[in-house]
């Protein structure tokens, strides 16, 4: 299973979402350099380590933004350990704006 493909079932599982979208954005961050990482010399942007979460769930009601955050952060902790560099979430409750 993919690294996205985990993140899209734990999410799904966890959150039960009306919508959620998990977008590779690897290929933006290459020759950024990653410390304390394998891409010693620059990142050359394969592979599945930057992602953005866009994901809209009932269970985000009356939370605030960074309730969400910690919340998706927990379901995601073995990812965020592993491969994943960065994770860019943008949490919604139904009803409320969301970026497109």
């Amino acid at each position: 299973m993919t690294i996205q493909a985990s993140i899209e079932t734990k999410l799904r599982e966890a959150f039960s979402p009306e919508s959620l979208a998990v977008v590779n954005e690897s290929h933006l961050h290459a020759g950024h350099h990653h410390g304390g990482s394998d891409h010693h010399g620059g990142f050359d942007g394969t592979g599945e380590t930057h992602f953005r979460v866009r994901i809209v769930s009932q269970a985000f009601s009356g939370q605030s933004r960074v309730q969400r955050h910690r919340a998706v952060n927990e379901t995601l902790a073995a990812e965020l350990s592993g491969g994943v560099h960065a994770l860019a979430i943008e949490a919604s409750a139904p009803g409320e704006p969301t970026r497109r």
